[in-house]
């Protein structure tokens, strides 16, 4: 097993294998052992744990994971990093290497693949390339694979959105989304010379303990959905237009809206929290149910 503990080391690293970072994948490859070992402390791991690691990119936290783990099932969409990682992984007989695109994957399949033998949740991290982030983390708490908790590698201004109350500039529609499925904490920032080559930002560490069941509980989620996404597509106009811009509310409508669901139509959505949102999606539910009897 190798382990590229500087920059200097992973540069000399990949260079054997004839490799550079590819900027059309995201790749920055954390190199700092401390901030590698808090990852995997994060994760709260046992020997009984399963996890699944997105993007082991030079295998420096795939490592630290499989020490710490019962198995771990590490997806990469860049097969040319293979020979590396057979070389930095070796002797580690719980790593599951799959080639594969984390924005595809059927992560039930998967795991019952790779890991057939197991009941019981698993435990996602990762180091998530900025650009898909946010649609990576709706997907993978979307999907109906048993997991328990997750800690990501983020930009820090995407955890600070993740974790946000209602009220402040950064709470939006992934704030709802990511807090209706799960309990977000940010953990602590890293700095763009963790990482090889540095990204232009701040990165930051989140966590997510994923909930037994959604934060609220409503009639049609794909309705609740598209409320919360109407009130931060319009943000800058009141509740009320906002729904009307969506095509969710009609005018002769509104006022026994609002006065059924006792919200003050004149109020943005960004001062909203996920009860006040259930509130709405279930009255036009309601609405809507009535229209058609």
């Amino acid at each position: 097993m190798v382990v590229a503990a500087s920059p200097a080391a992973l540069r000399a690293l990949l260079k054997r294998y004839g490799l550079e970072p590819k900027k059309g994948l995201g790749q920055h490859f954390l190199w700092q052992a401390r901030l590698v070992e808090r990852i995997a402390d994060a994760a709260e791991l046992t020997e009984k744990d399963l996890v699944l690691e997105i993007g082991p990119g030079t295998g420096n936290l795939t490592a630290a994971l499989a020490r710490r783990a019962g198995m771990v099932v590490a997806v990469e969409i860049d097969r040319s990093l293979f020979p590396l990682l057979k070389e930095t992984l070796a002797g580690l007989e719980n790593v599951r290497l799959v080639a594969g695109d984390a924005k595809s994957v059927d992560y039930r399949e998967l795991l019952e693949i790779c890991a057939p033998g197991f009941t019981g949740p698993c435990k996602v991290l990762g180091n998530l390339p900025y650009y898909i982030t946010s649609p990576l983390i709706m997907r993978l708490l979307g999907q109906g694979f048993r997991k328990e908790l997750l800690v990501f590698m983020v930009q820090k201004e995407v955890a600070d959105r993740i974790a946000a109350a209602p009220g402040g500039k950064e709470y939006g529609s992934l704030s709802v989304a990511v807090q209706y499925y799960a309990e977000p904490e940010v953990l602590f920032r890293v700095p763009p010379d963790a990482f090889f080559p540095p990204p232009d930002v701040a990165s930051a560490v989140v966590r997510l303990r994923c909930r037994s069941r959604p934060a609220v509980k409503v009639r049609d989620e794909g309705l609740f959905f598209e409320v919360v996404h109407a009130a931060f597509r319009y943000r800058r106009k009141t509740i009320k237009n906002a729904l009307r811009e969506a095509g969710l509310l009609v005018p002769e409508r509104e006022s026994r809206f609002f006065a059924e669901v006792g919200i003050d139509p004149g109020r943005r959505g960004e001062t909203f929290g996920l009860k006040e949102f259930a509130l709405m999606a279930d009255a036009l539910f309601e609405m809507r149910e009535r229209k058609e009897q």
